[in-house]
């Protein structure tokens, strides 16, 4: 397949993903959408296009899975991790390393998907429409958009603008990293301003910081029905759970009409 794209610059707001092995150390084993992404890859029986890719959290089970997969990210860094994942696990996936709102394939396809709470780091109107209108121009009619983002609940926003523990992860030479976040909430733009901190347990210490839009649900289906797309599922989790407002996670099933 040749390859659609140009390259682009870099976005802002890539701190978190300067590190890809860190990340896919943090992250690799996380997989609680694969079910439901093979599901649907299976009935779209073509192409599977993932926007946000990363280092192949995803794309590279479902090219395991025998599926042909396009993986478009804009940090060349995490795509190079992804591509030598790749290689080593002996499967091939179409790496792109661009901007989805400059993507053009030369063939729609049937089913994209965007998982990781990728659809956050669209944090402007503009942004969100260019988002959709790039999905909806790569994707077939009656082609199914499957994506997640996080629940903007009073839980998850009204957080005290205070360090919190999050979680301990181990990083490739053993050493182990106990995170913690600090969270400030901008009502005004939706935006909730993230610092992650990571203290080693031999005393150093980095900060990261990153940028996440939330969007609720009304908005989203007032959204998703101006791009042209219709919704099949609304769940809170995996699993197809109810959406609840005590929940923490959005998982949307569209299709483009």
């Amino acid at each position: 397949m040749s390859n659609p794209s140009e390259l682009f610059d870099l976005h802002e707001n890539n701190e978190e993903y300067a590190n890809p092995e860190r990340y896919d150390l943090e992250n690799e084993h996380w997989k609680p959408e694969l079910p439901m992404l093979l599901e649907y890859a299976k009935a779209a029986g073509s192409i599977v296009l993932e926007i946000a890719c990363g280092t192949g959290r995803t794309a590279i089970p479902l090219a395991e899975n025998g599926y042909s997969v396009i993986g478009v990210d804009l940090h060349e860094g995490m795509l190079e991790l992804a591509r030598r994942k790749a290689k080593a696990q002996n499967v091939e996936v179409h790496w792109i390393a661009g901007d989805i709102s400059k993507l053009y394939l030369p063939s729609p396809v049937d089913f994209a998907y965007m998982t990781g709470n990728g659809f956050q780091h669209f944090l402007t109107n503009e942004d969100q429409n260019a988002l959709l209108a790039a999905v909806s121009k790569n994707l077939q009619k009656g082609g199914t958009f499957l994506f997640d983002t996080r629940f903007p609940g009073t839980e998850e926003l009204m957080q005290p603008e205070t360090e919190e523990y999050w979680r301990t992860a181990v990083e490739a030479d053993g050493t182990e990293s106990r995170l913690y976040t600090i969270a400030r909430y901008d009502a005004l733009t939706q935006v909730q301003h993230y610092t992650t901190i990571r203290r080693k347990n031999k005393g150093s210490e980095e900060r990261t910081r990153i940028d996440l839009r939330y969007t609720y649900p009304q908005e989203l289906q007032r959204l998703l029905d101006q791009a042209g797309f219709e919704i099949e599922g609304l769940f809170s989790d995996w699993q197809r759970s109810p959406l609840a407002s005590d929940r923490y996670s959005m998982i949307c099933v569209c299709r483009k009409r």
